[in-house]
């Protein structure tokens, strides 16, 4: 049934389209082993072979909070054979950072594919701490500001912007403690030398799992069916609900028929049981957007992060 599906949507594709790719695509990613991004790229190239005969070669270029894989796309030719991982915090908050040292502008240098996977945000603390729900957290926050501290992956993550909202909602006032990427922060708040960290499922499913953190609440409006009975930071805090996400963005000039190509094989990804499965089981959810959709929800997350960025008076370092 697949394979039909497949053969379907490349008839209906222009010639041109239906000649690509001449050799193995590339997906860059910009971020380092043992995070949520990393895993989202082989997830794809996998599936992407059934729909273009070849598997894509998954290349990582770290630095500069994912800008430097971004910028390697743009000066590659715009003929569909390089695309690369587009996260939220590239494209809709780094862009919002006074200060920001960016390679390339995202709303100008490239151009969105598709969305791929919903990231499921979840606020955790020690398994050793005192605050069991986020209720009881924010009310230790209250009358102590400045005591309680809050991890992120670095300046400007979507991390450390969850935070700053809840902050902002809330009435509360926590310390900022940023690290290199979600990892060490994880392993920090897990050893009690931080209290909270609001971060990807997938970063801390396994320490979940393991009796080591507790999940205090959601943070996306939607849960997990694995955590019957966890509260949404929506239910504590009135008009908070944010989710992360991960999809695939392309060089301007990327021929219209080439990408809708990619977001077809996109598609494809998304309806595949496998896919779905790995997917879940790294604490995302498949999540398609086609192009105008895709460039629909950067334009309104940017908007809700503009927001937060002002009011935290947040700025690139």
């Amino acid at each position: 049934m697949r394979r039909l599906l497949v053969v379907a949507l490349l008839l209906a594709l222009p010639a041109a389209a239906q000649n690509f790719p001449e050799r193995a695509p590339r997906i860059l990613g910009g971020f380092a082993g043992g995070g949520t991004s990393d895993i989202v790229n082989p997830i794809l190239a996998e599936s992407a072979a059934t729909s273009f005969g070849i598997r894509p070669v998954v290349e990582v270029r770290t630095g500069a909070n994912g800008f430097i894989a971004t910028a390697e796309a743009v000066r590659s030719p715009a003929d569909g054979h390089t695309i690369v991982q587009c996260s939220t915090g590239l494209l809709t908050i780094s862009p919002e950072l006074s200060g920001a040292n960016m390679a390339v502008d995202p709303g100008r240098d490239l151009i969105p594919i598709a969305n791929f996977a919903h990231s499921t945000q979840v606020m955790v603390v020690a398994a050793r701490s005192p605050h069991r729900s986020l209720t009881e957290f924010l009310a230790a926050a209250r009358p102590q500001p400045g005591t309680l501290t809050c991890a992120s992956a670095g300046i400007g993550a979507v991390s450390q912007l969850s935070g700053a909202r809840v902050e902002q909602l809330a009435g509360v006032q926590m310390v900022h403690v940023p690290y290199r990427g979600a990892a060490p922060g994880v392993l920090d708040v897990m050893a009690g030398r931080t209290d909270t960290i609001i971060t990807n499922l997938g970063d801390v499913a396994a320490q979940v799992r393991a009796g080591e953190m507790r999940l205090l609440a959601f943070a996306d409006g939607v849960g997990s069916a694995a955590h019957p009975g966890v509260a949404q930071v929506g239910d504590v805090v009135a008009g908070y609900a944010e989710s992360g996400w991960f999809g695939f963005c392309a060089p301007r000039g990327m021929p219209d028929a080439i990408v809708a190509r990619w977001a077809k094989a996109i598609l494809v990804a998304t309806q595949d049981a496998t896919t779905q499965r790995r997917l879940n089981d790294n604490g995302l959810v498949p999540r398609y957007e086609a192009p105008a959709a895709f460039q629909q929800t950067i334009v309104a997350d940017r908007a809700i992060w503009r927001e937060v960025i002002r009011v935290a008076g947040i700025r690139a370092e």
